[in-house]
């Protein structure tokens, strides 16, 4: 398909879409439209119904869930689109260990920042697991640890550079992640229809109000976000960190060259 063929195409799809999109700006509330009955409305049921205590949890994952399952899946297919712009030609293919293109100098780090930053990548991933685990109860939830955790993949790389980051953290361990997440967070959405309920209607027995268990479908929904939040981010850095590698005798449209190990 040539480029004027996807700019038909694009131009169609913006004229179908264009009376749902000016239906939907018209259905809007107007600019200054009081909105403390809405979150009054909040925090007066859902504490009693779900026994928690962050109430924009509730709201992104309960009260307004199915908006958030479709935020992941646009989350999903932004990086599944930027992935495959990045791949181009290369396909599927990838590099078993980080390459290096020709002629860049490897800069070794030092002890102390390679430590510093193991230990930082550390606290990080726990930091980011403790958002999640207490995200019904306190601020936070699975899209703030999510990106909590895949910080931590920068900070290996910071210390180890791309090859030690690439020996700890398989590239497909990021696809099974972001895949793995986004179809639990899915999964857990669908799965009260067939029980003749609504979409994320609770299904889980809540426990004590402010208990770490309580909150029900909202602990699933959470931490399956923040495992394809955090798998998002570091396929994401993967695929941009394949950009510098030396094109190989398999990719003829990028160019002829040798791959060079990278050891640092």
């Amino acid at each position: 398909m040539n480029a004027k063929a996807r700019l038909s195409l694009l131009f169609i799809a913006f004229a179908l879409l264009l009376p749902s999109i000016w239906s939907l700006a018209h259905a809007l509330p107007p600019f200054g439209f009081p909105t403390e009955l809405y979150g009054q409305a909040v925090n007066d049921i859902v504490p009693g119904l779900r026994h928690v205590a962050n109430m924009i949890t509730a709201v992104n994952f309960d009260v307004r869930g199915i908006d958030t399952v479709g935020e992941e899946m646009m989350l999903v297919g932004a990086v599944t689109g930027t992935v495959m712009l990045l791949r181009g030609s290369r396909g599927e293919d990838a590099s078993d260990s980080a390459d290096q293109k020709r002629g860049r100098p490897v800069i070794a780090r030092s002890d102390a920042v390679v430590l510093m930053s193991r230990l930082s990548a550390s606290i990080v991933m726990m930091f980011g697991i403790y958002i999640v685990a207490q995200g019904t109860e306190t601020p936070g939830g699975g899209f703030q640890a999510g990106v909590l955790c895949a910080t931590s993949f920068v900070l290996i790389y910071l210390g180890d550079g791309y090859a030690g980051w690439r020996r700890l953290i398989p590239s497909p361990v990021m696809a099974f992640l972001e895949g793995t997440g986004g179809f639990v967070f899915v999964a857990a959405a669908a799965f009260p229809l067939f029980l003749g309920k609504a979409a994320l209607e609770n299904i889980i027995p809540t426990s004590d109000f402010r208990s770490m268990i309580s909150g029900g479908m909202m602990i699933l929904g959470n931490f399956a976000v923040a495992v394809a939040v955090a798998g998002s981010f570091g396929a994401l850095m993967v695929e941009f960190m394949e950009e510098t590698r030396e094109p190989s005798e398999d990719d003829p449209a990028e160019g002829d060259g040798d791959e060079v190990d990278e050891t640092q």
